[in-house]
């Protein structure tokens, strides 16, 4: 209760008369403080984030939603509304970045969400080419004798056709065990072989679905800001949330083991411990969970 009131007082009145005092003592504003004193990615996008929501300016609070090919007329209006000189280039080109950052993550949001609504198909040639594109990339020893087969549940699929297994993620989900596989192949036959182990052995290609959730709930809820503002300085990319993925995948794999459950029956409960492991992670500003540093193949 008193949280919830100090907060309504800080944002209505507090903050307002903080910002005018640090106004006189700098001679800067709010935008000019945080661009000029926190460095580049999550401290500083997150700051011009938090800035631009919390302003009474519409100008600057309508900044968030920005298209990309608005970014630079953004920017001018923004400098216009807070009485900031055109010769600050370095102002200018600093907010510029943080406006495609935090816009785009939006729209990352947003693309992530429609491959997600896509359900997988089996009447579909591309949705059908990805799936044994799959099986090809974790499997090159061994050829898949039919479409509908058993030999799916060798690579963790719970049956003998794994578009059902599709239905929480959409096409999401196989999209991004196709990334993992072509573009970490070692990684991913690795932690295949681990899921075959004959005690801690799980689904792999279920734990991977299930993991896709995971990085999509993180995204979702604005968890995944400080990871993504400091890997990508401008607009991420689809390709960035799918390596976030595969460091999860990674990841997973040797927190399952270290951790050496007693059963698959337990997976939900360290799956959750798992989650909160990276939650906390994802609090520290200089925060970045890929496995871009180490060897592809």
């Amino acid at each position: 209760m008193l949280a919830c009131l100090w907060g309504f007082l800080y944002s209505s009145y507090f903050r307002f008369w903080l910002k005018w005092i640090l106004r006189l003592l700098t001679g800067k504003c709010e935008l000019q403080r945080v661009l000029g004193g926190s460095k580049a990615g999550a401290q500083r996008a997150l700051g011009i984030e938090h800035s631009l929501k919390s302003s009474k300016n519409k100008v600057l609070r309508n900044a968030v939603h920005v298209e990309e090919a608005e970014v630079e007329k953004c920017v001018r209006d923004i400098m216009k509304a807070k009485k900031i000189k055109e010769e600050d280039t370095g102002f200018k080109t600093n907010l510029h970045i943080s406006l495609l950052q935090i816009s785009g993550y939006t729209r990352l949001y947003l693309n992530v969400e429609n491959l997600r609504k896509v359900p997988y198909d089996s009447d579909n040639k591309e949705h059908e080419e990805q799936l044994i594109e799959l099986w090809n990339l974790l499997m090159p020893q061994e050829k898949l004798k039919a479409r509908v087969s058993k030999q799916w549940c060798d690579i963790g699929f719970q049956g003998d056709d794994p578009k059902t297994d599709f239905r929480g993620m959409g096409l999401l989900g196989l999209v991004n065990l196709v990334y993992f596989s072509k573009h970490y192949s070692n990684e991913a036959r690795e932690v295949l072989s681990h899921s075959n182990h004959p005690k801690l052995g799980y689904s792999y290609a279920i734990v991977g679905i299930n993991l896709t959730e995971m990085a999509y709930s993180l995204l979702k809820s604005g968890a995944l800001k400080p990871h993504l503002y400091n890997v990508v300085s401008g607009l991420p990319q689809m390709e960035h949330f799918h390596q976030f993925y595969c460091y999860l995948v990674y990841e997973f794999d040797k927190f399952w083991f270290e951790e050496e459950p007693e059963s698959i029956m337990h997976f939900n409960q360290y799956r959750e411990k798992f989650h909160e492991k990276i939650k906390g992670l994802l609090l520290d500003y200089d925060v970045v969970l890929t496995l871009q540093n180490r060897k592809k193949h």
